[in-house]
């Protein structure tokens, strides 16, 4: 299989640095895991039965998630899925497997491409079907139109600039194709991702609810902090602190919260939407990000 050349990105802005900084952070705590099998332990005790074993993804990623997206990406052998955020690339290798298509995935964490990338023969035999890199949600580095399928769990609300990273994803969409991403909204919060796609050409398909995505947050964090010596012994005292920081700063979030997974369709027949001239390349907030971390969840 040849995979879509990866072209480099440009110079760093102020945009890129946050990036670097959030990258370091994900590169500490990717290789504190990788040490322990604690975190895993208890993400499955959070989840239940729900929880994909195989998978082991430090994310929402259930058994009912991954049966909807295999449903909504209906993507036929062979072709190319894109993995967004892939983190230790669990989800990604699933449903590559699961659908027999082809398989690229990012993330900014070089500790967590290194990872999924020693994974890969566990799900998929072929070393020519599933490649990973080191990109950014808003500067992929993929070509136009490559990706018949895109995927992005839990990392939507990492980018800086989530309007830029939704023209990205588009971008780099095939026409027919669909981006399948979790989103979550605080209580009383309006979505705007109906205007974000749009602005990247994109269709909204379906708004598939996950009513039960919350509970296992908070069920998680209740882990977290009543497990927080074991943190502290297995992982360090610096991410046991993250993590601890984490759950007491969005339990009190987590009431009203709405999560989905929304399915986007780039048309069968239709010119990719251009840039606004102008546009902002900063962070943008919108009336559903709420504080900071509201939409955030733990990779």
């Amino acid at each position: 299989m040849t995979h879509p050349s990866v072209t480099p990105s440009a110079a760093p802005s102020a945009a890129a640095d946050q990036q670097l900084e959030l990258a370091a952070q994900f590169d500490a705590l990717h290789a504190a895991r990788a040490r322990t099998d604690l975190a895993a332990r208890l993400y499955s005790a959070a989840m239940g039965e729900d929880h994909p074993h195989e998978v082991a993804d430090s994310s929402s990623c259930d058994w009912p998630l991954l049966g909807l997206m295999v449903s909504r990406l209906r993507m036929r052998p062979g072709q190319l899925l894109v993995d967004v955020g892939c983190g230790t690339g669990g989800t990604g290798l699933w449903l590559a497997r699961a659908l027999a298509a082809r398989l690229v995935g990012f993330d900014i964490s070089a500790v967590a491409i290194a990872q999924a990338t020693a994974r890969r023969p566990h799900f998929i035999a072929a070393a020519d079907r599933a490649a990973f890199h080191v990109a950014r949600l808003d500067v992929t580095g993929l070509p136009d139109g490559c990706a018949h399928g895109v995927v992005c769990v839990d990392a939507f609300s990492f980018a800086p600039d989530r309007d830029g990273a939704m023209r990205e994803l588009g971008r780099i969409l095939a026409p027919g194709g669909r981006l399948v991403l979790t989103r979550a909204l605080r209580r009383g919060a309006e979505p705007v991702w109906e205007e974000q796609a749009r602005a990247a050409g994109l269709t909204v398909e379906h708004v598939d609810e996950r009513p039960s995505e919350p509970a296992m947050w908070e069920r998680l964090y209740r882990l977290w902090i009543d497990h927080a010596e074991e943190l502290r012994r297995d992982l360090g005292d610096v991410q046991a602190q993250n993590m601890l920081r984490e759950a007491h700063r969005m339990l009190p979030a987590l009431p009203g919260r709405r999560a989905v997974l929304l399915t986007l369709r780039r048309p069968a027949r239709s010119p990719a939407a251009p840039v606004p001239a102008g546009r902002m390349t900063g962070p943008v907030r919108h009336p559903d990000d709420g504080p900071a971390s509201s939409e955030r969840t733990p990779q």
